[in-house]
């Protein structure tokens, strides 16, 4: 793996998610390379259908979101198969699917996922919206998981849980910003309850009834989250110290939704600093005593991914 394709990858982790990078400097350096050429393919594909740049503003594109995601599907089936990768986020891709064993289908249940955007989907039910989150984010925790070594199906599961969860917890934050852009992701039949017309779901004159909701999505996410805390000790320790700061992070940004209520889309919630820096140092202490705690099985009320 060149330099140059390395440092493309630690770019993308840098400059494409703060709260993930910061806990990615947790992990062991072969660990921490792998995760971010992961990172690297996954943050090409999402601004590639959004047609942005890191996350980040809007760049004109020729091509509508279809064609490009049927562009994306040609290069990933080309990067896992014969033919060698041009541009560098399917390098990536080819280089840590092969080191670490990581099945062709789960590249594809990632664009999946993607496809229920690019088709303006709806979910009438929180399992169905569930679906779509092991799509763009669970699927990601199971590769995640298996670069940090896991393979383990139970492992896994807990993995795909703490995706889950940290897919929630971003609808929740962005639900404003989403609708302003026509993605609608609260389950339809919770905005009948609210007596939320699908098309106001941004305006303010709904704000409060909106805050309702985004608590019963932060709500919603906090048995996945509790479920991946009970995995972090089939990790590595660093891993484990990694995988905890993340999810304190994620978690502390969804309990910041909650807390502001209806003004929690007056600005985009984030973490400050020193509140990384505290979640950095609280998961390192739930590593450790993740190893202390007795085993449990994951409880069959949750949502389970597909084989």
């Amino acid at each position: 793996m060149s330099d140059a394709l390395q440092a493309y990858a630690d770019a993308s982790i840098a400059k494409g998610s703060q709260s993930f990078a910061a806990a990615s400097r947790l992990f062991d350096e072969e660990t921490r390379r792998d995760v971010a050429k992961l990172y690297a393919w996954c943050r090409h594909c999402d601004d590639v259908v959004d047609g942005q740049e890191l996350g980040h503003g809007r760049i004109e594109q020729a091509a509508s979101p279809l064609e490009r995601l049927a562009g994306l599907e040609l290069q990933t089936h080309a990067a896992l198969g014969e033919n060698r990768a041009v541009h560098p986020a399917f390098q990536c891709l080819a280089d840590v699917t092969k080191r670490h064993g990581i099945a062709v289908a789960r590249a594809f249940d990632h664009l999946a996922g993607f496809r229920m955007d690019v088709e303006d989907r709806r979910f009438r039910t929180l399992d169905e919206l569930l679906l779509y989150c092991y799509g763009v984010a669970g699927v990601v925790g199971v590769m995640m998981a298996q670069v940090m070594g896991a393979r383990d199906p139970a492992t896994l599961d807990r993995a795909c849980d703490l995706g889950l969860a940290f897919q929630l917890t971003n609808i929740a934050r962005d639900i404003v910003d989403d609708a302003q852009l026509g993605r609608i992701y609260l389950p339809l039949d919770w905005l009948d309850e609210a007596g939320i017309p699908i098309d106001a779901v941004a305006d303010p004159i709904n704000r409060t009834k909106l805050a309702s909701l985004a608590k019963r999505l932060v709500e919603a996410a906090e048995p996945y989250y509790d479920s991946a805390a009970r995995g972090i000790a089939d990790l590595p320790l660093r891993a484990a110290w990694a995988i905890a700061a993340a999810r304190g992070i994620y978690r502390a940004i969804g309990r910041k939704v909650v807390a502001r209520g209806p003004s929690a889309w007056d600005s985009r919630v984030s973490t400050s600093r020193s509140e990384k820096l505290g979640v950095l140092s609280s998961g390192g202490l739930l590593a450790l005593r993740s190893r202390m705690a007795g085993s449990e099985l994951r409880s069959p009320a949750l949502w389970r991914r597909p084989v």
